[in-house]
């Protein structure tokens, strides 16, 4: 016991000794493995072709040469990439054929994934203030939100994102790990990290409170606040048919806005990380792998316009 401890002491003194972690992915029988594998390899094809589709249809669609539809872009392209960065890795895992993960890999894609999932919360409240201004001042908005204004909302959006998680990715890299390394999850998260750490996870910890609550919460009050706005303007319309217009306009967007606030909050803004890593790992399912999924096919359902690019495109074809 004595020697644990000495050795325990040495690697704190040296740093961080785990140089390599296992992901543990989802215990179970190797059927029960296989069937998670068919759901996410499926999951995550209909994902790439539903965004990638909605880039291609609005960039070959003049009449979506809008900003808009140049938020929406930006959000594909985004979620493209978020669920790129958990996905292959995932399958990897559970098909046991890829469990480890660098120490270095994994902070890169704990940094990643919280980086595009802060530029998320950022463009879903741009998306929110430009639906605003396009129902609250219909005439001025084409004055109000030009393509310049739009370009600089997205670019912020990108920047502050990377730019808000550097801190935190930092902060976690400079974590000390003793062992053990396996890791009850099949990505890398800052619950899991905090959980296997020997050293003190109080400054991430806190750090990560506060990182979630200027970014979630604050892009959560601007989407609120914009709604609330958006709702008493919906209102003040005479007619039933205008009102049901100006909703279908935004109503795809609430949709995704309360599907991914909802994950968000529950997994990141919260003082602790004492929360069960089990229902950790079954929200970010939801959050990484669905709702990227959800996003394009709730804006074509919704979407009035964006349903007529589609029937017109395969009308061409």
């Amino acid at each position: 016991s004595l020697q644990m401890n000495l050795s325990s002491w040495e690697n704190m003194e040296n740093g961080t000794s785990v140089e390599e972690f296992i992901l543990l992915g989802f215990p179970g029988t190797w059927h029960f493995r296989v069937c998670l594998v068919v759901v996410f390899a499926l999951t995550y094809s209909l994902t790439l072709t539903g965004n990638a589709s909605i880039i291609a249809l609005v960039w070959m669609t003049k009449n979506l040469h809008t900003p808009m539809y140049f938020f929406l872009c930006n959000l594909s392209f985004l979620e493209i990439w978020y669920t790129t960065g958990v996905v292959p890795k995932a399958i990897g895992v559970m098909l046991g054929s890829s469990q480890t993960i660098s120490f270095n890999v994994c902070i890169l894609q704990l940094f990643f994934l919280l980086s595009l999932g802060s530029t998320e919360c950022f463009l879903l409240s741009v998306m929110a203030y430009d639906r605003y201004l396009a129902i609250r001042y219909p005439l001025r908005y084409s004055s109000l939100m030009s393509s310049v204004l739009s370009a600089r909302l997205v670019l912020s959006s990108w920047l502050g994102g990377f730019l808000s998680v550097s801190l935190l990715a930092f902060l976690t890299s400079r974590l000390t790990f003793c062992g053990p390394h396996v890791i009850n999850h099949f990505l890398c998260d800052i619950d899991s990290c905090l959980a296997l750490s020997c050293s003190d996870t109080w400054p991430v910890e806190m750090a990560t409170f506060l990182v979630s609550i200027i970014v979630v919460v604050a892009s959560c009050v601007v989407t609120l606040i914009s709604y609330i706005y958006i709702i008493s303007s919906i209102l003040r319309i005479q007619s039933a048919h205008g009102r049901k217009k100006a909703f279908s306009t935004c109503s795809a967007h609430l949709s995704v806005v309360t599907i991914w606030y909802g994950s968000t909050m529950f997994l990141y803004v919260k003082p602790s990380a004492q929360n069960s890593l089990d229902l950790n790992k079954l929200m970010n399912i939801f959050n990484t792998v669905v709702t990227p999924l959800l996003n394009p096919f709730i804006y074509t359902l919704r979407n009035k316009e964006v349903k007529q690019a589609l029937g017109q495109a395969f009308t061409f074809q």
